[in-house]
């Protein structure tokens, strides 16, 4: 079965997470999920895999996007989360490896082992 891996090779979390992968024979499909984002229904089915709220997988280093976006606002909808996420997916905290039906987000990098 593939591995799906979301990337930021800009990332040093993420690129650690990926040599750890590495160094255990996994071979992932790599989408750089800035050039390609997941669409709405990825993210949300993303988010159901690892049993997690659009808020526990927005990245909060990114507080100048999210005051400019609104997502500052906690009474916002998660849908609305959701679509600010796919609009500015530098908003994703990464990385986030699938395998099959499960997901992980790589926080700390180590936690991307837990499903290969």
């Amino acid at each position: 079965m593939a591995i799906d891996y979301y990337h930021n090779p800009r990332c040093s979390t993420s690129r650690k997470a990926l040599q750890m992968l590495r160094g255990k024979g996994v071979e992932p499909n790599i989408i750089k999920y800035l050039k390609t984002p997941p669409d709405k229904a990825r993210l949300k089915q993303l988010l159901k895999m690892m049993k997690m709220t659009p808020r526990e997988l927005l990245r909060k280093r990114e507080k100048d996007t999210i005051k400019a976006t609104g997502l500052d606002d906690e009474s916002l909808a998660d849908e609305a989360v959701i679509e600010a996420m796919v609009a500015n997916p530098i908003l994703i905290e990464r990385p986030i490896i699938v395998n099959g039906r499960k997901a992980r987000l790589g926080r700390p990098a180590e936690k991307v082992l837990e499903i290969v």
